[in-house]
């Protein structure tokens, strides 16, 4: 079984059929972009898989656990984590404060009004090796709510990574960046996923990030799975240039 397994998902609000009857498998360490128009269910499709809503249908396994009735704090135990089209940080904690905390989860240490003896260097060190690996040790005193998009989704990221998942899910990583933000993040991503093999699943716009990440690529249409394949079977295939990519192919 593929360590991400989606299996004939659905998402009905009513009669709105958001996600109709999806399925994925994700090869562990392998990088997955999930791409389609607006309106495709994208994000809907995202929080099945984590767990923020309920499939109508169908079933998500992870390494071969069926999630069925796992919340989503339960599943950040199993080692799943995300971001949000939204960047979710606290803008008035420094960039270190906000790494801290999901290190110090991490470490269990959530809820207790003390640290144990011998931990707080852990802490430290292991804080100060997110911000060197996000490219944020410049920064690292600065108010996030002060920084610049880009960089406030870099700290997203590290945030995520600061749980220690096996499955990490980004959400829209790039929107509304620059070039030069869109190329930093597309590096940060790359970096992460060469040098931790981590298995990776992002929603994406930008073509050019998903070609030069993904290593497969999902396309949803309305809701339903269009196509998947290659980044060079998603450039050819027709169905695909007609329903999204258009001259960017």
């Amino acid at each position: 079984m593929s360590f991400l397994n989606i299996d004939n998902v659905s998402k009905h609000f009513g009669s709105l059929v958001a996600v109709d009857g999806v399925s994925m498998k994700v090869e562990k360490g392998e990088c997955r972009a999930v791409i389609g128009p607006n309106g495709a269910g994208k994000t809907t499709f995202f929080n099945l898989i984590t767990g923020m809503l309920p499939p109508t249908k169908g079933s998500v396994s992870l390494d071969g656990q069926n999630l069925a009735g796992v919340d989503p704090s339960q599943r950040v135990k199993l080692g799943m984590a995300r971001t949000f089209q939204i960047t979710e940080i606290f803008p008035e904690l420094t960039v270190r404060e906000n790494i801290r905390i999901p290190v110090e989860i991490a470490a269990g240490l959530r809820l207790k009004p003390w640290m144990p003896a011998g931990m707080a260097g852990q802490i430290r060190d292991r804080v100060e090796q997110l911000l060197d690996e996000g490219g944020l040790t410049r920064i690292a005193d600065r108010f996030a709510g002060e920084l610049s998009h880009g960089d406030q989704r870099a700290c997203e990221i590290m945030m995520a990574l600061a749980l220690k998942p096996r499955l990490l899910l980004l959400d829209e990583p790039t929107a509304g960046m620059g070039d030069d933000e869109t190329h930093a993040i597309a590096r940060l991503i790359k970096r992460i996923h060469r040098e931790s093999h981590m298995t990776i699943v992002l929603i994406e716009h930008d073509m050019r990030v998903v070609f030069n990440l993904a290593d497969r690529i999902t396309v949803l249409a309305e809701g339903r799975p269009l196509a998947e394949g290659t980044p060079a079977e998603i450039t050819a295939n027709e169905k695909v240039q007609a329903a999204y990519l258009g001259d960017a192919a």
